[in-house]
């Protein structure tokens, strides 16, 4: 019972942007853990595939009809699913380094933060446009 009034409670004070960096900081953690190891095993197979999924959920989302993010947001965010998909093949093959999953992941992180940011400042002026005393030479 406390565990989903704590849930709640998260989900309603981090914005959208917030639990996304949060999602991209996890997934971005195991890339580097499994990456620090220096050993190809189950660790790196289980963090570039969750890496994976979470980018082919992102491309689902951007696909989905109603979804409000501009056209061309949606179709980078397509584009780089797709690319991380084929370099994740590659990874696991040990053909290629995770480090450009890890980039791009830290490239989404830094847009988020600031788009975060961006929001915190505009819900915390709206706040103060709320509760701002009138002027008295409106009132007069």
């Amino acid at each position: 019972m406390s565990y989903q009034a704590y849930q709640k409670a998260q989900n309603t004070a981090e914005t959208p942007s917030q639990v996304e960096y949060r999602l991209f900081a996890q997934v971005t953690n195991a890339l580097m853990k499994a990456k620090d190891s220096g050993v190809r095993d189950m660790k790196l197979i289980d963090a570039v595939d969750w890496n994976r999924r979470m980018w082919s959920t992102l491309s689902s989302d951007c696909g989905a009809k109603g979804n409000s993010l501009p056209d061309q947001l949606r179709a980078s965010i397509i584009s780089l699913a797709i690319w991380v998909s084929k370099h994740s093949s590659l990874v696991i093959r040990g053909q290629e380094s995770v480090d450009d999953l890890i980039s791009i992941n830290r490239t989404i992180m830094e847009g988020l933060a600031a788009q975060s940011q961006l929001q915190k400042q505009a819900a915390q002026a709206s706040n103060t446009d709320q509760t701002a005393p009138t002027p008295i030479n409106s009132i007069l």
